[in-house]
Formats: structure tokens, C-alpha cells, sequence
């Protein structure tokens, strides 16, 4: 099979994840990125991906670690090489998975950055000063409003960044303690919203309303003149980074998605349970959530000092 026959063999993967797994466009891309890439290795060596043997495999994992793959990059190749030829097999097209027996590369598994209560507490208290204060042209009080809401919105729910600027302007309407939010894989949850946030963003749409009434018709909360129609993650980021510069925390330390991180974490350190927050983030896996194990252990070490009969005790 020549490299255009391998990319045929990727297109009828890309269709399967997209029908039966209701796989996002972002999540399509990156799979297509990743596999053309193997799919010209292959073809260099004569290859493809319905008759590549396991050597052929190995030998362009190998290839990533001579081009610069961090660990992490070389294992989400890995992984989407695993599931193309588990679907070749399941579709008749090869009678065997050259990359089953294959390990991943060793990771490193690395703590997220986390901010403390307290500098969330600042964050979020800078921008709603801000967004109160209205100073400046009214485009600088109208963006101070938004912010306000999006950090609000991030604490208070810990959403994906793409899933925050993606809501529905009908979020604003709930009365609930809660809303729905449909995630990775076309899954449903629902994430817990605060008195705050709802005040947020109450004041940030009748805000809009004053100001940009045609954009206030829009269907999303946070419209824009992106082509999405919605606010990009770049410009929420970028928001973020000078909001974090006001109160004195290192930009380098902050993004939409170290606040989803904090929402967790916090969550766990004042008692929640792990499997409750693998459900408030969405992840699928709860390998996925176990990120936050340190924070776990940290807890359980403070039970043992703090409840344990002989916690107190010292050695002689």
C-alpha cells in the first residue's frame, strides 16, 4: 500500500471516531496530524500501515526520540498508532496488530501547577473590582465584565477552557445550582454552579445588552466577532495572564487551565472524593484524574497526624 493507501486507511479511522465516539474536530486533527506522521515514516521504509511489522513500529518510536518527542508526545503517537491498527484488525484489513506488544515510553508524571486558595481568592476579587469599578472606554468595562465572569465561571465549575467559552447564552438563565455541559465524546455532566457565578454572569450579559445589543442576540454567553462566533481560549488566556500580573502572580504560573487545576485540588484537599471529581472535570478514565494523587497523599498523611491515636507520639 502506498502512502495515499495508508491515508485511506486513516480517513475510515477518522470516520469511525467521529461516528461512534462523537469525537470533537480538535480531537479528529490531532489524530490526522499524528498519523499522516507515521504514515510518511512508513512509506519511507517501504511500508504502510497494513503490512508494517512490529520493527517498523519500534523503529519510528525510536525516530521520535531522536527528532526531540518529550516522553509524553512519543506516548500520544503511540496511542494513536495502537487504536489505527486495532481498527484494521476489527476491519479485516490486517490479520494482526503489529503494535500490541509495544511499551510506551517511560513518563515522568509531573504535579500540575497549582494555585493556592488564596491567590484564586485575589484573582478573583481584582477582577470583580474591576468589572464594578467600569472604568475606562466602555469596550475596557465590558472586557473587565467578561473576565470577571469567565474566572468566576472557571472556579466555580472547573470546565475545559473550550467548554467555558463555548457555553450557550441560556447558561445565564438557570436558576439551578447547577448546569448541564456536554463534553469530550458527545458525554453529558452536570457541573455545580455558585451564587457568584451566576451573578457574574448576570451582570456580564445585561452589560452586553447595553452595549452590544446585536452581539447580546447571539447564541453563545460570550460572543465575539471570532469565527467561531464565540471568545477564542488565546484571548481568555491572555485576559487571564494580565489579570495574574495585577496581583502579583508570575504569568508563567497561570492559564484557564491551572484554574480548572485548582478547582480540583481544592475540592480534594477539603475532603472530596476522587471519584466525584473525575466526574465534575468529565474524564473518561479516572487514571486521568489521578494526577492530583499528591494531593491525596498529602491529605492522608494530615488524617494520620491529626486522628491516629498515637499521631502525637514522638520518638524517644
Amino acid at each position: 500500500m502506498s502512502v495515499e493507501g495508508s491515508n485511506g486507511a486513516i480517513d475510515r479511522f477518522l470516520d469511525m471516531i467521529a461516528a461512534e465516539r462523537g469525537a470533537a474536530r480538535n480531537t479528529i486533527e490531532a489524530y490526522r496530524r499524528d498519523l499522516t506522521d507515521y504514515a510518511g515514516f512508513l512509506a519511507g521504509r517501504g511500508t504502510s500501515t497494513t503490512d508494517v511489522d512490529t520493527a517498523s513500529v519500534r523503529a519510528y518510536l525510536v525516530s521520535l526520540q531522536t527528532r526531540g518527542f518529550e516522553a509524553s508526545s512519543a506516548a500520544r503517537r503511540l496511542s494513536s498508532i495502537r487504536q489505527l491498527h486495532r481498527f484494521l484488525v476489527s476491519e479485516n484489513l490486517r490479520g494482526d496488530d503489529p503494535a500490541a506488544i509495544l511499551d510506551g515510553p517511560r513518563q515522568r508524571v509531573r504535579a500540575p501547577k497549582i494555585l493556592s486558595v488564596a491567590e484564586v481568592d485575589e484573582l478573583i476579587e481584582a477582577a470583580r473590582a474591576a468589572a464594578e469599578a467600569g472604568e475606562g472606554t466602555p469596550a475596557q468595562g465590558l472586557r473587565a465584565a467578561r473576565l470577571y465572569a469567565l474566572v468566576e465561571l472557571l472556579y466555580a465549575t472547573g470546565l475545559r477552557v473550550s467548554e467555558l467559552v463555548a457555553l450557550p447564552r441560556t447558561a445565564a438563565r438557570t436558576k439551578e445550582a447547577f448546569i448541564s455541559i456536554r463534553g469530550k465524546g458527545g458525554r453529558d455532566r452536570l457541573v455545580p454552579l455558585t451564587a457568584a457565578a451566576r451573578a457574574a454572569m448576570a451582570g456580564w450579559r445585561e452589560k452586553l445588552q447595553v452595549a452590544a445589543p446585536a452581539l447580546a442576540d447571539a447564541k453563545w454567553l460570550f460572543p465575539s466577532d471570532a469565527e467561531s462566533g464565540h471568545l477564542t481560549r488565546q484571548a481568555f488566556a491572555r485576559d487571564l495572564k494580565a489579570l495574574a500580573g495585577l496581583v502579583g502572580i508570575n504569568a508563567g504560573r497561570i492559564s484557564p487551565h491551572v484554574l480548572r487545576h485548582a478547582f480540583a485540588s481544592h475540592l480534594l484537599q477539603n475532603g472530596a472524593d476522587l471519584r466525584i471529581v473525575q466526574e465534575l472535570l468529565g474524564h473518561a478514565d479516572i487514571s486521568t484524574t489521578q494526577i492530583y494523587t499528591h494531593v491525596l497523599d498529602e491529605r492522608m498523611r494530615a488524617m494520620v497526624r491529626d486522628l491516629h491515636p498515637l499521631g502525637d507520639t514522638k520518638d524517644d
